[in-house]
């Protein structure tokens, strides 16, 4: 009999899996981050999981999700460029940038169409932006947004961003207009709109956001949260991690450079190899390194020299 007097045999947790891969959630609006990694960190039993690139709750789209081993090239996945379609309501700014912050100031005036074309061209290319106040960018070891719910007026920097493109898309009305941009890393969406409504003395906010690329991952390879849970339900293990892309996926931007079983196993080990003879390949930074078809290490060319940085435990195909 256990402690609340019944027989039954205490539940056992299902036990963890090592799965290795990366997923491509199409994020529905209303989930957080954070949210969404647990949810399929529960769904596939994953040992280890973590998202390259925060989607706000507002915000849909594509959020690459990286199972195991695959974690260990998320940097490299969040180093690429991110495309975005988004809605700026003219009229209001909000203290979040967003449809769901308070309205801190207001203005009846709208641009007209040509007005925010010509604009575009000042918001591209290299330029400097202040992050939102409710944003995850730290201040003195903590996360604004945290600061900036307990009502502290916090202060950002303004810092260089890469606004790669940003392109008109159409007007819904003379309150609205849906824009689309390539960015770098480290952009805010929400602060591009706020700096517009400013720069055409209106106002503005997002009131729509969806990401449509990360990195080497468009909307082709994106799988919806209904789609998934039919996949990953019980009985159904093989459907589910079919969905799953290789952890080379995450390292589409890299050169890959092949090498011998023997130096496989030196890198393995933490040692570097020496890349000799006639045919040795001219590189020089990260490379992803593969024997025989399997992804063996994140290594660094230097002077000739493979060192390897990042290890992975795989199993051999």
């Amino acid at each position: 009999m256990n402690a609340e007097g019944s027989t039954a045999p205490p539940k056992r947790r299902r036990e963890r899996r090592d799965i290795h891969g990366w997923l491509v959630l199409d994020k529905p609006v209303g989930m957080s981050s954070t949210h969404a990694v647990g949810v399929l960190k529960r769904l596939f039993d994953a040992k280890r999981a973590g998202h390259a690139g925060t989607l706000d709750p507002l915000a849909s789209g594509l959020l690459p999700i990286a199972f195991g081993e695959a974690t260990k090239t998320v940097p490299f996945v969040m180093e690429g460029r991110k495309t975005y379609v988004f809605t700026v309501r003219w009229g209001e700014e909000r203290d979040t940038d967003d449809a769901e912050g308070r309205v801190i100031a207001r203005c009846e005036e709208r641009p007209t169409s040509e007005a925010v074309c010509a604009l575009l061209a000042r918001f591209t290319g290299v330029i400097e932006q202040v992050p939102p106040r409710f944003s995850a960018v730290k201040v003195e070891g903590e996360r604004a947004y945290d600061l900036a719910r307990e009502g502290e007026l916090v202060e950002l920097a303004a810092r260089p961003i890469e606004m790669h493109r940003l392109e008109w898309v159409a007007a819904p009305d003379r309150d609205q207009a849906i824009l689309s941009a390539d960015c770098g890393k480290g952009a805010y969406i929400r602060a591009l709109a706020r700096d517009m409504g400013r720069a055409l003395g209106c106002f503005g906010h997002v009131v729509a956001l969806r990401r449509t690329a990360v990195g080497p991952f468009d909307e082709r390879s994106a799988v919806t949260l209904e789609a998934l849970e039919r996949l990953a339900g019980p009985g159904t293990d093989a459907n589910g991690r079919a969905s799953l892309l290789p952890v080379a996926a995450g390292l589409a931007a890299l050169p890959a450079l092949r090498v011998s079983s023997a130096d496989a196993g030196r890198l393995a080990r933490g040692q570097s190899v020496l890349l000799r003879g006639r045919d040795a390949p001219v590189l020089a930074g990260w490379v992803s390194v593969s024997t025989q078809g399997a992804l063996v290490a994140l290594a660094e060319v230097e002077k000739g020299e493979l060192r390897p940085r990042r290890v992975f435990n795989l199993p051999r195909p």
